[in-house]
This record gives C-alpha cells, sequence and structure tokens, in this order.
C-alpha cells in the first residue's frame, strides 16, 4: 500500500461564513469509459464520432429475446485497473438491474454492480507538491453499462436520441469523502486518470465524455471530520449534494466552491440542506437541482437474471498483474533515483505516459539530466508553443537522442545544438549528417582557436588592460572569440586560452 512513502497530509480548506469557519468534505464518482473495441455485453463498436445510431446492436437496442454476453476483455480491463488503485480484486462478483427511466437507455433499466462489486478497497496517492501528499481511499470500482445521449439542440420543438453509447463499458471508481478541497479533487481525478492512461484502461478523454466525475460536496465545522474518522458517523460530514456530470477539472474546482459557499450559505441562515443531484452551470457560475437525490431503495436493485455471477480465478488474476506496466509513481522514483533526476523534473516527465516512454527513448544511454533538460525545456516548451504533443511531434525520440550524442562527444556545443534543434523541426533529417554537411562542427583544433584568441587580445589592447584589472571582463574576450569562429568554438577551450593570455 505504498508505506515506503513519506508524505504530509495538505490541511484541508477552510471557507470563512458571515458567522464561523467551514472545512469543505467532498467523495467523488469517476466515471471512466473502458478502453475496448466492444461494448460490455454486445459487440457493437465504441468508436467515438460515428454516425447517430450505427453503433448498435440489437442487445442495446433491447430487442425482444435478446441476451447480454459478457466481454471478458472489459473484466480484464477492470480487474487491471483494480490492481493499479492497489485494490482488493473480488474473485466473486454479480451484476444488478438498475431501475430507472431515461429517454436513452431502451431497456428501462441499467445493467450495473451494487452487492458484489468486481473490485473492492484500494487507494490512490495524490501529490499536492513537493512532500505534500493525500492518501485517499477507495471504497469500490464496480461495471456497468452507459446510457445513450439525448440531444435537444437540433429542432426547436422535439429532442433526438443517439444510442452509440447505450451499453458501452464504464467503471465507476468510488472514493471514500477523504478529500479536503477543490484543487485536491482536480488532484486526485488527474491522478485516476494518469494511471488509467499508464494502464491503458481508459483513454481518459474527457471533452469526449469518456472521463466523468460526480462530486458530492458536503460542509462541516473545524474539528468534525476528524470525529468522522474516529467513528464512521456520516452525521458529522453534514448532508451531501452530489453534482452531475463533471468532465473538466477546472469546472469540478469552480463548482465545489460555488456549492460549498451556497450550503454555507443556507446553513448560516437558519435553513437546512436538502441531500439532492444539482448540475454546475459554469456561464452563471451557479448549481442548480436537478433531481431529489435517490437511493439505492429507489432503484429497485436486484440481479440481474440474464447474467450468471463472475466467478474469477486468481491465476488468471495473477497473470494480469504479471502483466502489468510499470505505474507513474514507480516511474517517478526510477528516474530520481537512477538517473539523478530531481523531483519536479521527474513529475513532468512522469505527468503523461507518452511523455515519459518519449523521454525514456531519448534517456536511453545517455545522460539523464541532459536529456531531461533538452526534453522539457526545449522540446516541451516548443510542442506547448505550436499546440502540439509527443504523438505529433516533428522531433522523433531517437533524432533527440542523436543530437545529444553530438554534444556529449564535443562535436557540437550547446549553442550549436539549438541551430540543429530547429533545423530538425523545421526540415527532420540525421542530426549527424546536418551537423557534416552544413559545417557546423564544432571547432575544438586547440592551434585554430589559439590563433582567434590571439587576433581578438591584438585588436583590443584597451579591453586587455581593463581585463588584467578585472579579471571578470575577460568573458568579453570569451564572447568576441566565438562569434569571430560562429559560435563552432569550443567555449570551454577558449575559456581556457583567455584566461591563460590575460593572466600572462
Amino acid at each position: 500500500m505504498l508505506d515506503h512513502l513519506s508524505f504530509t497530509a495538505p490541511e484541508p480548506k477552510v471557507i470563512s461564513g458571515a458567522k464561523q469557519d467551514w472545512e469543505l468534505v467532498i467523495g467523488l464518482e469517476v466515471h471512466a469509459q473502458v478502453a475496448s473495441n466492444a461494448k460490455l455485453f454486445s459487440g457493437a463498436s465504441t468508436g467515438f464520432g460515428a454516425e447517430p445510431n450505427s453503433h448498435v446492436a440489437f442487445v442495446d437496442a433491447a430487442m425482444p429475446g435478446m441476451l447480454p454476453v459478457i466481454n471478458e476483455f472489459c473484466v480484464a480491463q477492470a480487474v487491471k485497473t483494480g490492481l493499479g488503485l492497489k485494490a482488493q480484486i473480488n474473485l466473486f462478483s454479480a451484476f444488478d438491474r438498475k431501475n430507472y427511466f431515461y429517454p436513452d437507455l431502451p431497456q428501462g433499466y441499467q445493467i450495473s454492480q451494487l452487492y458484489h462489486p468486481i473490485v473492492g478497497e484500494g487507494e490512490v496517492i495524490v501529490d499536492m507538491g513537493p512532500g505534500v501528499a493525500r492518501r485517499v481511499r477507495i471504497e469500490r470500482i464496480h461495471l456497468e453499462q452507459d446510457a445513450g445521449k439525448s440531444v435537444h439542440d437540433m429542432d426547436p420543438n422535439m429532442s433526438f436520441v443517439d444510442l452509440n453509447r447505450t451499453g458501452v463499458a464504464l467503471m465507476e471508481i468510488v472514493s471514500r469523502p477523504d478529500i479536503r478541497g477543490p484543487e485536491e479533487a482536480a488532484a486526485y481525478v488527474s491522478k485516476i486518470r494518469q494511471i488509467m492512461r499508464y494502464l491503458g484502461t481508459c483513454d481518459g478523454n474527457m471533452q469526449n465524455g469518456n472521463l466523468r466525475a460526480d462530486v458530492n460536496v458536503s460542509v462541516c465545522k473545524p474539528g468534525d471530520y476528524e470525529k468522522f474518522m474516529e467513528t464512521g458517523d456520516f452525521g458529522h460530514l453534514g448532508t451531501r449534494c452530489e453534482i452531475k456530470n463533471m468532465n473538466s477539472l477546472r469546472f469540478i474546482q469552480h463548482a465545489i466552491d460555488v456549492e460549498a459557499r451556497r450550503q454555507i450559505a443556507i446553513i448560516e441562515d437558519g435553513g437546512t440542506i436538502t441531500q439532492e443531484t444539482r448540475l454546475y452551470d459554469p456561464d452563471k457560475g451557479e448549481t442548480r437541482s436537478m433531481r431529489s437525490k435517490e437511493e439505492a431503495h429507489d432503484y429497485r436493485y436486484f440481479p440481474d437474471p440474464d447474467l450468471l455471477p463472475l466467478e474469477i480465478d486468481q491465476a488468471w488474476v495473477d497473470d494480469i498483474a504479471g502483466a502489468m506496466p510499470e505505474l507513474p509513481d514507480e516511474k517517478k522514483a526510477r528516474f530520481v533515483k537512477d538517473m539523478g533526476l530531481s523531483e519536479y523534473d521527474a513529475g513532468v516527465l512522469t505527468a503523461d505516459v507518452e511523455n515519459a516512454n518519449y523521454f525514456e527513448a531519448v534517456a536511453q544511454g545517455r545522460d539523464g539530466k541532459m536529456a531531461a533538460n533538452w526534453v522539457i525545456n526545449e522540446l516541451f516548451g516548443r510542442l506547448n508553443k505550436e499546440d502540439l504533443t509527443v504523438e505529433t511531434s516533428p522531433i522523433a525520440a531517437a533524432q533527440l537522442g542523436g543530437m545529444i550524442d553530438l554534444i556529449a562527444k564535443g562535436d557540437i556545443s550547446g549553442k550549436i545544438a539549438k541551430d540543429v534543434f530547429e533545423i530538425l523541426w523545421s526540415e527532420g533529417g540525421d542530426p549527424a549528417e546536418i551537423v557534416e554537411t552544413r559545417g557546423m562542427k564544432q571547432v575544438t583544433d586547440l592551434g585554430a582557436i589559439e590563433a582567434a584568441v590571439d587576433k581578438i587580445i591584438a585588436e583590443n589592447p584597451e579591453q586587455v588592460e581593463k581585463a588584467k584589472q578585472n579579471p571578470k571582463l575577460a568573458g568579453w574576450f570569451v564572447g568576441q572569440v566565438l562569434k569571430a569562429t560562429g559560435g563552432k568554438a569550443n567555449p570551454a577551450a577558449v575559456q581556457q586560452l583567455v584566461a591563460q593570455k590575460l593572466g600572462g
């Protein structure tokens, strides 16, 4: 359970009301679309952006007599996610029917898991800054099918239904009420997303709705949360309200702050909080009531008679565990330990799995710190400026690594390397060939460098006298020599020769 980590928990978010201070208590239900080519109970495609109602099997449309068949790959993806969150994998799980009506849910019920989820308790370590982290407990992960989509903006008088998403496999990751502030909530969702992208179990695309969160918010008096942790009595936490379908980290933070202040104002005015589901309106900066919050009995859960319980062999789980990739926390620790990177640089490089893979390819067999400097400062900086990613980068990892090799061998200086970088970015090519054919190779011939140094010194007698009085002015001569040689002279050799000549 990552007990070897040493960290300090962040302070809870405190909001000052008109009469007293209040603390936030937050729990999240993250809905992550399983990365699978087929749906949970049918062979229909899960591809995004297809023509409406073109990815709908008879099972998804709830045609009479059609029976669901479990997609084993989706089960494996849920198990892998559970392992990535250090959670208990339940060898016995079962599906239930959650009964409610939506126009975009043809069956009139959702196949989900309530009593026997596939994954039990786990945890996530959420980084909040150097040496500051929060351990957020996971209550459960269960599999369920997604609903479709109602479209209301195509006609002023009617709504349309697209069933392409209906039946797509979702993992609902339910946290304990351990999160204590808006920034922490966003960081938690970001960490869940990061882990699943490393695992390949969800692409984490929030814009397409492949990762969404329901945010449960309540407020309590300072000290009440500690009483809850001691007793387990939820009465200490206040009445919670759920903010539905959040698909933006920024909006999650704003919605939590807005909802908390709404609740505080009601309580301090003598009112009571009604447990309900609410929606966040980013344009108005407010939450509004959607419906009263249902309890489990309102959905009339019962075991789905069309699906047998899942009984998983431990050996199958062990096989999945044995093929697990390196997770972000472990990768970050390795970058710090084996490559000598700072915590910050290692965090930047491991934030996204594609970025981490690119860096590792560049750093393979090379100086890790130099590779990190070029990847973070030069490549990432340019990618951000051009609104690109490492997948669409004009410079491949092998090209950048080849350029770093030229620096390490002394063939080019750091200044020349930046010129080579620009050529690679705009024209491509092999770094060594570019340096050779364009005459960019660094001058290391001490005789040639000494001649250039002598020439600059001879042409500037007044500067020589000043430099002899103030050795710091020797840098001027170094700059002039580098300028005269087009930046090709070895800077270390130039500096050494200038010091010798002026010192004599």
